[in-house]
């Protein structure tokens, strides 16, 4: 079978798959949508193949990686689901406090691609912690349908309140300085925009084509560095209500639009992923937490 590339599937393939990871539409109808685009050689298998996670080959710091002390750890959020689960991990060669940063998932759970964003992030000098929202239901289950159909069945502001009990767990930490951001995906993106409003202390926060606050905007005190991909018109229409209030606040703020890409575009184990967009964009987020948090 001829391995697909980017430029063998339409848009609407895309399309579909972000309608379907976004609970949209179930897992028949976009096996039946996807039929429509099944032409000039290319079967619904491939498709499907094509567009679903392949995390075994996309990982790009592994979990041994001897630059990092990473391990997972448990910290208290009684005001959200108990005891959660995260990865916590860290430069091997550091001596001195780091800034810490709190990296969130998207809507399925703790899995391989957000656990390797977050070694990536410590590796650039920085102490990171990764929660699962799903340890109250038993974890992210190893595959991202399931983890999905799992974080449907959590209360997202009792989800932020974990997350916001992991700031406060990084925060204290006896390698961390006191300074610490989030950074997050998606529903991470949501959360890392909401973190913004409920937190007066965080230090800075990186919502990549993350869902807006209405409310509360007056009370974020974070500097934001805001991702967008122009082609997620989901998203990005709360943008510019989200703006003109953050001006009318006067708050701090930097938006980049990354053109011609989709939702999901730093996302390195789907097509969505785009190379350019994403490393840009990475390369803006470690710059701003460093000029942030350290």
């Amino acid at each position: 079978m001829k391995k697909l590339d980017k430029k063998d599937i339409s848009q609407g393939v895309l399309d579909l798959y972000d309608q379907y990871a976004h609970n949209k539409i179930q897992r028949r109808d976009f096996v039946k949508k996807l039929s429509a685009y099944a032409v000039g050689g290319l079967t619904v298998s491939s498709l499907l193949s094509f567009v679903m996670p392949d995390y075994v080959n996309s990982i790009q710091v592994q979990a041994n990686d001897p630059r990092l002390e990473s391990k997972f750890i448990n910290y208290d959020s009684a005001k959200g689901g108990g005891n959660i689960k995260a990865l916590l991990s860290k430069p091997s060669n550091m001596t001195e406090k780091m800034g810490g940063i709190v990296v969130v998932h998207e809507n399925r759970g703790l899995n391989p691609y957000i656990e390797d964003t977050a070694r990536i992030a410590a590796l650039e000098g920085f102490i990171t912690i990764a929660p699962d929202a799903l340890t109250p239901l038993g974890g992210y289950p190893g595959n991202d349908d399931e983890g999905r159909e799992l974080q449907r069945k959590r209360d997202k502001n009792e989800m932020l309140e974990d997350f916001i009990a992991a700031f406060e767990y990084l925060r204290a930490h006896p390698d961390c300085n006191g300074k610490v951001g989030v950074v997050g995906f998606c529903f991470g993106g949501w959360i890392s925009n909401m973190m913004a409003v409920k937190v007066p202390d965080l230090a800075g926060s990186v919502p990549f084509y993350g869902s807006q606050p209405t409310e509360g905007i007056d009370q974020i005190n974070a500097p934001l560095l805001l991702q967008f991909a122009s082609l997620d018109e989901r998203v990005n229409k709360g943008w510019p209500a989200y703006e003109k209030a953050l001006k009318e606040a006067k708050k701090d703020y930097v938006a980049y639009m990354y053109k011609d890409v989709n939702h999901g575009f730093h996302n390195n184990t789907t097509p969505r992923y785009d190379e350019d967009a994403a490393s840009l964009a990475w390369n803006r987020t470690m710059d701003f937490f460093k000029k942030k948090l350290n």
